[in-house]
């Protein structure tokens, strides 16, 4: 059996973490999301592997020098504009000779989905299989309309009130290669012509159901990783690097990874699960509250506190408080820096994506930073807020609302002097 994986398209809602990158790419435990994903699915033997990226894309070379270790075939194609997720699937059909999976670069889990679905193969002959989980608004989501326990169609984000189900449909699927032809059955093609091409399919196919207990977050929304993290830091092992210095009254408790040449300054303690990568400084009196995961060449300052983070490689911290929050890569924080990751009235944390506001489902939620961002010392962000790429946030500056890439923000002082 054969998978493709579809790792194009430009995630914007994903916003501020797809800067250059697709959002797969976002590494946790030192491997991006898209590599724990092949992993789980080659240990249930699924080796001949398809990937559908984007053009200039750099993961075709990132992962042919991470996979080495995992004994699969990986073949690449290009989506040359998003064109959805239909599009992205067929670019890959010159690669597909037997019957195949199809999964999102981000379902690290999706070797337990692989179990699943062939027992229920296996069991009812079924040639397609499609995997979904009960949501509480199902207007947002392809919902599946059900026949005498029979998956007879999906509804593309049903009208409030007239859903047909609460059933929605998961980026995990099992079809076979004649898939393709269904798909160039369709008279108009459209970036949400996979759902017409499923339902021309499952209407002369055998089809099964797979309901899952409990959803596998979508990666809809940057702060989603978060959730990733929580079942992710569920696998950090214990282990410190023999090259790994550790200061005098460090107290680690819980799975604690520490990867090599890292230093941990005195006093600091570590409450896991807490992932530290390669090379990482870890300064005085830290004090980091699992789940926490740091990425190689990250460093603290002294007297900081880390609390249900996701950092990217290359950034610093000088001093303060980071709570819920998701940080891109090489960016900087001055001394002083507050997360404010609650709201005061307890309530649901919402934030503004693409004009909209979107409530998160959070009552715990700090920030999400891109890339290359700089924070002034004393400066502080609210609940939710969306910090873009290639930021400069002044000295004293709290950040109440979205900041788009490359801006600069600066609070106006003003000062009087009386002699």
């Amino acid at each position: 059996m054969q998978a493709i994986i579809i790792a194009a398209g430009e995630s914007s809602r994903f916003w501020p973490l797809n800067n250059k990158q697709h959002k797969s790419q976002i590494k946790i435990s030192g491997r991006s999301l898209v590599y724990w994903t092949i992993k789980s699915i080659s240990e249930k033997g699924i080796k001949d592997i398809v990937l559908v990226i984007s053009p200039n894309s750099l993961l075709k070379d990132e992962l042919l020098s991470m996979v080495g270790d995992l004994g699969v075939k990986l073949s690449f194609v290009v989506q040359e504009s998003p064109q959805g997720t239909g599009n992205a699937i067929f670019q890959a059909r010159q690669y597909i000779k037997e019957p195949f999976f199809v999964f999102w670069p981000y379902k690290f889990v999706a070797g337990e989905i692989v179990d699943s679905i062939l027992n229920l193969v296996n069991k009812t002959g079924a040639e397609a299989v499609l995997t979904g989980v009960q949501t509480h608004t199902p207007w947002e989501y392809g919902i599946l309309r059900m026949e005498n326990n029979r998956a007879v169609e999906i509804v593309e984000n049903p009208e409030q009130g007239k859903e047909p189900s609460n059933i929605k449909v998961l980026g995990a699927y099992f079809l076979q290669p004649d898939f393709f032809d269904y798909y160039q059955k369709i008279k108009k093609h459209h970036p949400e012509d996979f759902v017409d091409a499923l339902n021309l399919y499952i209407k002369e196919k055998s089809t099964g159901v797979i309901i899952l207990e409990k959803d596998i977050p979508s990666l809809k929304y940057s702060w989603e990783l978060l959730e990733i993290l929580r079942i992710k830091s569920k696998d950090f092992e214990n282990y410190i690097s023999p090259s790994a210095q550790m200061g005098k009254n460090v107290v680690i408790k819980g799975n604690v990874f520490i990867g090599d040449n890292v230093t941990i300054g005195d006093n600091t303690v570590i409450n896991g699960p807490c992932f530290i990568g390669d090379n990482c400084k870890i300064g005085a009196s830290n004090v980091f509250r699992g789940p926490v995961n740091l990425e190689k060449d990250v460093l603290t300052g002294s007297f900081t506190e880390i609390k249900d983070c996701l950092v990217q490689e290359g950034t610093h911290f000088h001093s303060g408080y980071f709570g819920d929050s998701v940080i891109g890569k090489n960016c900087r924080f001055g001394a002083g820096f507050i997360t404010a990751n609650r709201r005061i009235d307890r309530q649901n944390i919402k934030s503004l994506v693409k004009g909209k506001k979107i409530d998160t489902g959070l009552t715990y939620l700090g920030m999400v930073v891109g890339d290359n961002s700089r924070f002034g010392i004393h400066s502080g962000s609210m609940p939710g807020v969306l910090i873009g790429s290639g930021c400069t946030i002044g000295p004293g500056t709290l950040v109440f609302e979205n900041i788009e890439d490359n801006t600069q923000l600066f609070t106006q002082f003003k000062f009087e002097k009386k002699s």
